[in-house]
């Protein structure tokens, strides 16, 4: 693992977007927290409504192949593919390293499942509950901190004992008490918020990319 790397594109998130040194010490313990997650094997989970919704997306696909970096396969993995089949050479040679994400916004039939037979504010709390472990940690997005699914999401992976990281804004709501790390975006209108985010996750998975490839 490579912190060194991971330290030059922390200290450029700054340079470029000034108002975020007051999530500084958050933005380095959520790294330092999804490393731990990812080195110790697990999965990163997330959540969020609305346009945060979209942005679990938008981390889950930077995590899962290359984002700033190639990420060639090496070792047994590649290995592993290239002995397959006839076909595994071709799959060794072109898939990419990658760090385990699932959008819990995008699981579509249970989502609806859950809406409809229980309770809709227990979408993800659902997922997480099945899915979640104390490898595992939970990326939960919510411009305000009110967000119930959210919360409710925040609550099922407390008791599995995975690492909570809270991307939010303003004073960070109810859920931020729920997070071992809750990442408050200086800014209270949606949109602006948001605007905070997308930089903060595209450093965090660059960050971790760095780390764990280069």
């Amino acid at each position: 693992m490579n912190d060194a790397a991971a330290k030059i594109i922390f200290e450029e998130l700054f340079a470029r977007y000034p108002a975020l040194e007051l999530c500084r010490c958050n933005i380095w313990a959520a790294y330092e927290a999804l490393r731990g997650c990812f080195a110790a094997g697990g999965a990163l989970l997330l959540c969020g409504n609305g346009g945060s919704c979209a942005d679990c997306g938008h981390i889950a696909g930077e995590l899962m192949k290359g984002f700033m970096l190639k990420r060639p396969l090496q070792g047994g993995k590649k290995r592993a593919l290239a002995e397959a089949g006839p076909d595994g050479a071709a799959l060794a040679a072109g898939l990419q390293g990658a760090l385990r994400a699932i959008d819990l916004c995008a699981q579509s039939p249970i989502v609806t499942a859950v809406a409809n037979d229980i309770n809709p504010a227990f979408i993800y709390a659902q997922q997480v509950y099945a899915l979640g472990g104390p490898n595992d940690a939970l990326i939960a997005i919510s411009t305000s901190g009110r967000a119930e699914n959210v919360y409710y999401a925040l609550v099922a992976a407390r008791a599995a004992k995975m690492k909570r990281i809270g991307l939010t804004g303003g004073d960070g709501g109810r859920m931020a008490a729920l997070c071992d790390v809750a990442i408050k975006a200086p800014a209270t209108l949606t949109h602006e918020v948001q605007e905070y985010h997308l930089p903060i996750y595209h450093a965090l998975c660059a960050m971790l990319e760095s780390c764990f490839f280069a």
